[in-house]
């Protein structure tokens, strides 16, 4: 099911929530970005953790392979592999009509469940989300007058395996990245109200939520807002992701 706050329009920003897609839900996944017109797709999770399934591999992982689910057919363009995040270029047919799109497809690889991103560290999440904008901001621009909706184009989907912990971490840094660039305003706790309004549970542990504040702590002093912060208290550590 896609989730969609209107709150976010206000801010102007719009995604979709999700649970990571298994199997029996790769064809209703794929259905929902379709009918969306989501051309950017976020996902906060391995395929696998210790052992666990926590989502399908529903693109194919090999370039020039193509998957068929339900009506709808994926085709792996091109793959890149960052130190911490992998981004694939898909194309999404309807074969119904044959109608196809792009869709830009980026994994964060080193973002355990229940946990925050390797080594607590905040900067390559921090590069992440403006590869995401970015994205999203050259999907618009090759629409050009095709698209009618929201400002900010189609909804961005984005998932990890329960579509809460990860994903409303990602979300919230985010908005909050976005309220600080525009206003100069934080206001972490409100944002998680505001999300978990409309999807309870998001941001599951604590660490999580501290996460948040270090990561926009190291945005404000990278973008020259602050000349400088004292990290003394904060543990390092809270980012162990052994396998």
């Amino acid at each position: 099911m896609l989730y969609t706050n209107e709150e976010y329009a206000v801010m102007n920003l719009m995604y979709g929530l999700c649970e990571g897609p298994l199997p029996k839900t790769y064809a209703d996944f794929w259905r929902m970005v379709w009918e969306q017109g989501a051309l950017v797709i976020v996902m906060t999770t391995r395929a696998v953790e210790r052992g666990r399934v926590k989502c399908g591999q529903y693109w194919p992982a090999t370039v020039g392979a193509r998957a068929l689910h339900g009506d709808y057919a994926i085709t792996t363009d091109t793959v890149d592999h960052e130190e911490d995040y992998v981004v694939s270029h898909l194309t999404l047919t309807d074969t119904r009509t044959e109608q196809s799109r792009p869709i830009w497809h980026g994994q964060y690889v080193r973002w355990p469940d229940y946990g925050v991103p390797g080594g607590g560290r905040a900067a390559p999440v921090l590069q992440f989300l403006h590869s995401v904008r970015r994205a999203q901001h050259d999907a618009l621009h090759a629409l050009g007058d095709a698209w009618a909706g929201h400002s900010r184009g189609p909804p961005i989907v984005v998932h990890c395996s329960a579509g809460i912990g990860r994903t409303g971490t990602f979300l919230t840094l985010d908005m909050c990245v976005s309220r600080l660039a525009a206003e100069g305003v934080v206001d972490v706790r409100g944002t998680v109200e505001r999300i978990r309004a409309q999807r309870a549970h998001s941001i599951q542990m604590p660490d999580q939520y501290v996460f948040c504040h270090l990561a926009l702590i190291e945005y404000a002093v990278m973008q020259g807002y602050l000349d400088s912060a004292d990290w003394t208290g904060f543990d390092d550590d809270n980012g162990d992701e052994s396998e």
